[in-house]
């Protein structure tokens, strides 16, 4: 089999499993497990993939850009967004990350909701700007342009002042086993900190970045409180998480 065959192979597994195995594709492949790792390395160079120990998991299929990601999966994400407004109540003090599905949330609160929002967001902090009971605390740094959100070492000390009630955290990757992940390393540590800033965290995926990775970890997957995705029934995935401890809806 050509080398191009085995890469088409190894793609197609990962489109129907979600995850690959070496011992697994040198069978199918009928080729020994040092020439799938191999394989499977050169993927991963080419970003089709996160090379992980024993095998291979899918990378997050959505776009990375900010004006790309606001039109995609658009009727999801408000599906998500609704389902998060019952978390949110008065008086609360709450960590919006920056992705798009937290926009989404801020375009949606109630106009008598009266809670405080802290934020690296542009687009959010911009959003709120005109809401009549939203406190705005907006952590400044510098503009990570694909993201349109602010990153270095002055948003995370500002981050770390706060205890907040509720962090909504937008999520790039989520894997059971590899734990929160992201495409930037910068943005990754800001999203820690908000983390470890937060009482509750509740993570907003859309179904098709359950089960990926990304470069940079984030935080273990049993440090979220909740994850709202918009198709949470009849899927593996329900009971893979709420196995952890973890609220799925």
């Amino acid at each position: 089999m050509l080398k191009e065959e085995r890469f088409k192979v190894i793609l197609d597994r990962l489109v129907n499993d979600q995850k690959v195995y070496l011992a697994g594709l040198s069978t199918i492949l009928n080729v020994s497990e040092d020439t799938v790792r191999r394989d499977i390395k050169e993927l991963a160079d080419q970003g089709l993939l996160k090379s992980v120990r024993g095998g291979a998991v899918p990378h997050s299929p959505g776009p990375h850009h900010f004006r790309d990601r606001i039109s995609h999966d658009k009727d999801q994400k408000q599906i998500i967004a609704n389902k998060a407004l019952s978390f949110l109540k008065d008086g609360q003090v709450v960590i919006f990350d920056g992705g798009t599905s937290a926009m989404l949330i801020a375009q949606s609160l109630p106009k008598d909701l009266k809670i405080t929002v802290v934020t690296n967001s542009f687009p959010i902090a911009s959003l709120l700007e005109e809401h009549g009971f939203v406190e705005v605390l907006f952590a400044g740094g510098r503009l990570l342009k694909d993201s349109f959100v602010t990153i270095g070492n002055d948003t995370v000390q500002f981050l770390q002042k706060f205890r907040a009630d509720i962090c909504l955290l937008g999520i790039c990757s989520i894997h059971k086993e590899l734990g929160v992940t992201g495409p930037d390393y910068e943005e990754s540590e800001v999203k820690r900190t908000m983390i470890q800033s937060s009482r509750e965290v509740i993570a907003l995926a859309t179904a098709e970045k359950l089960e990926t990775a990304e470069a940079f970890y984030i935080c273990p997957t049993e440090r979220l409180s909740v994850i709202i995705t918009d198709q949470p029934g009849g899927q593996e995935a329900f009971k893979m998480y709420s196995d952890l401890g973890i609220k799925m809806v």
